[in-house]
């Protein structure tokens, strides 16, 4: 892809169709609604405001890093949602069913904010694997799951493009190469890497878990081989020794693949002192995981995330 090229073509295209009106984005600080942030502002400047929703599915310190990220270089508003999506996803279990709550509270929340600025147009960092899947399918993504009436047009910049061809985007615009190349996380959160119904206590431990997880492979340099690597809280129970005493804890995945655009995705070969040093450290620093487990299959005939 000639990246110059895009960005005059997407900037040019943007100005027409927006014109004088005013613009929101849905900025989650991954990838591809950073990138569709700074390209949209490009074209349209302050008309653009950036809107981050804290849905109490992110990461370990990621709303506070997200927001220092951006409060300065968009038109930027943090919005607290985390009570609004967790009382909406009380009791529910179903994967799809999550994904479809998720992204219907996030339009909800998106509205009305657009409301308070007399927005028209919602921007979207959709990229292809997004409605590739959704039209296959496999899953249903969070920034597709559109409600009925809803008075918002929507616009999608990069929808044409994988996620090597988003980061090379990202590096023509401007952007810093560690937000660029951060590994990406998905539209739900935390949400898909906690099976079953979702609570705080489950989130919390998923937060704790995933912390590890991340601080060990970026200690030992070994995420310069992978795409993603994260773990996910099942909801099964297994039997564990803590103590000199029984215990009885979840059972949690170590999930690590590499791959170029996420279309296919592979378990490489892992150091397994790293798989052992992660594993020791969630069973003794989180007391509510007493069994962790290593996830070894490839896309296809798996996807990344669980669910």
């Amino acid at each position: 892809m000639n990246n110059e090229k895009f960005i005059k073509e997407t900037i040019k295209n943007l100005r027409e169709e927006i014109g004088n009106e005013k613009v929101i984005i849905a900025l989650s600080g991954g990838v591809d609604s950073s990138v569709c942030s700074v390209l949209v502002k490009e074209a349209i400047g302050n008309q653009l405001t950036a809107i981050f929703v804290d849905n109490g599915l992110m990461r370990e310190g990621e709303v506070e890093e997200v927001c220092e990220t951006f409060e300065n270089r968009l038109k930027f508003i943090s919005v607290d949602g985390s009570d609004e999506f967790l009382s909406a996803l009380k009791g529910v279990n179903d994967a799809e069913e999550k994904r479809k709550i998720i992204g219907k509270v996030f339009i909800d929340v998106f509205q009305r904010e657009a409301e308070k600025i007399q927005a028209k147009y919602l921007v979207q960092g959709t990229i292809a694997p997004d409605w590739i899947e959704s039209g296959g399918g496999i899953k249903t993504h969070h920034n597709l799951a559109l409600p009925n009436g809803m008075v918002l047009d929507v616009l999608e910049p990069i929808r044409d493009l994988y996620k090597d061809e988003v980061r090379e985007l990202g590096l023509e615009l401007g952007l810093p190469e560690k937000l660029i190349h951060r590994q990406p996380f998905p539209g739900p959160g935390l949400a898909v890497r906690v099976l079953g119904e979702l609570t705080r206590e489950k989130i919390a431990i998923s937060k704790m878990g995933n912390h590890i997880i991340s601080e060990e492979v970026e200690k030992s340099g070994f995420n310069k081989n992978l795409w993603q690597y994260f773990g996910v809280l099942t909801d099964s129970k297994v039997t564990g020794v803590k103590g000199d005493q029984r215990d009885f804890g979840y059972l949690f995945v170590i999930r690590m693949v590499s791959s170029i655009d996420a279309m296919t995705a592979m378990v490489p070969e892992l150091p397994w002192d790293l798989i052992k040093t992660i594993s020791k450290r969630i069973t003794s620093e989180v007391k509510e995981i007493t069994h962790v487990t290593l996830s070894v299959s490839d896309k296809p005939p798996s996807t990344i995330e669980f669910e």
